[in-house]
């Protein structure tokens, strides 16, 4: 027997074989999926929860062993926190992007709603004449009250989005422009700390990610948020075990993304740091060209180090990235697999089948934005705990060698690579 034939022999064996026992393999996923998910997800939270507390409690232990003095930060508006600073200036406008996200909700709902309408009672109808009511409508003029009912809901929501997104835009130059003023006036006042070299970056750069993060403190988690629950909650309508499998791959994600993440934001931190020192050495005198061969050699030494953070920060976004999209592409094998399967033996309708397959495809980016968004305010709290060090005179960074920093950033590094 050749070896050609003796693989095709073994497709064939392989094939009878699935075919004997794809009922009892399929009743087995469904149970996993319906028993195995709702358990797992709950330790998850669990899990998340505990967490949460740690780094709460760790938050706190470092803030309390920095015993910095902080008031001629708060003295120009750098209260402490990054969310009563936003609160305190932008407290009106929150509100408004708040109910602005409430009401994207339902037209998001029927943006997935109406296409299930269209396959089962347009489409499939099994009879020319549909009565509503009192109103009767053909097969063909159903389709199109619906297919424009679609239209109209598709146009509502968009247009809820991007009025959101351009006011959270508006929002964060706001306090970015705010922020760059307190910062500047608190510097002036505070007897120029660091001189121009340190300053500079952190007015034209390092305010933008702090500032611009008003825009989607209190919005970002409501609005994402709710289009999860949305989602989740029409999938499970038309049927626990397709919204089940929704949820599968949400404990991996859970488990796999945040420590990814908090590895670049540490990453990021460190970059930002050297960038300071960078700017310390470019405008440092060095008049001395015994002094000057030593500073050419600490600024090429820094340059290396941030194309190394950099390139470094670049293979963890993109691990991140793949096994995001790994997790997502997995879940409508479970679509195909249980939602064929319950289609061919009646429980549940092809148009539903269809709609929770297209509310998927929607189902991660919010998942994956409210992930991002714990990370980055993690990121935000630090990066403005830094500016408010840097407007009181503590946090002042001076070139000292390729790899010594101030004692004092040794600490806060130390107690914050010590949060779990």
């Amino acid at each position: 027997m050749s070896f050609i034939d003796w693989l095709h022999d073994c497709g064939h064996a392989a094939l009878e074989l699935a075919a004997l026992t794809s009922s009892g393999f399929l009743h087995a996923v469904l149970h996993v999926v319906v028993y195995g998910t709702p358990v797992i997800l709950f330790l998850s939270l669990i899990w998340i929860a505990f967490a949460l507390w740690a780094r709460v409690k760790a938050r706190r232990a470092l803030r309390g062993s920095l015993d910095e003095d902080l008031h001629r930060a708060h003295a120009v508006g750098l209260t402490d926190g990054i969310f009563k600073l936003i609160l305190r200036r932008t407290r009106f406008r929150q509100a408004i992007l708040l109910l602005v996200a409430a009401a994207a909700m339902p037209t998001l709902y029927l943006t997935l709603e109406i296409p299930k309408h269209i396959v089962n009672h347009a489409i499939a109808s099994a009879t020319k004449v549909i009565q509503i009511d009192d109103i009767a409508f053909t097969q063909v003029q159903f389709l199109v009250v619906l297919c424009f009912l679609y239209l109209a809901s598709l146009l509502a929501n968009g247009s809820i989005k991007y009025w959101l997104n351009v006011y959270q835009g508006r929002v964060g130059e706001l306090l970015i422009r705010l922020l760059r003023l307190m910062v500047y006036r608190g510097w002036r006042r505070n007897g120029r700390p660091g001189g121009q070299a340190q300053l500079i970056p952190i007015i034209v750069q390092e305010v933008e990610p702090v500032a611009g993060f008003a825009g989607e403190a209190f919005v970002t988690p409501v609005f994402q948020g709710g289009t999860f629950l949305t989602l989740l909650t029409f999938m499970l309508l038309q049927d626990p075990v397709l919204g089940g499998a929704a949820l599968m791959m949400l404990p991996i994600q859970l488990a796999v993304i945040p420590p990814l993440q908090r590895r670049i934001n540490e990453l990021n931190r460190t970059r930002v740091r050297e960038v300071r020192r960078l700017g310390g050495l470019l405008g440092e005198r060095q008049p001395l060209p015994e002094a000057g061969l030593r500073q050419l050699r600490l600024l090429f030494s820094s340059i290396r180090h941030i194309q190394e953070l950099r390139f470094s920060i670049f293979k963890k976004k993109f691990l991140m990235k793949s096994a995001i999209n790994f997790l997502n592409n997995l879940v409508p094998f479970f679509f195909y697999l249980i939602g064929g399967y319950l289609v061919i033996e009646g429980k549940i309708s092809f148009g539903a089948l269809v709609a929770v397959l297209a509310a998927h495809k929607d189902f991660s980016a919010p998942l994956r934005e409210l992930l991002m968004y714990y990370q980055v305010t993690e990121d935000v709290r630090v990066r403005y705990r830094e500016m408010q060090r840097f407007v009181a005179g503590v946090a002042v960074q001076h070139p000292l060698g390729p790899d010594c920093e101030p004692a004092l950033e040794v600490k806060a590094t130390a107690a914050m690579s010590s949060i779990p």
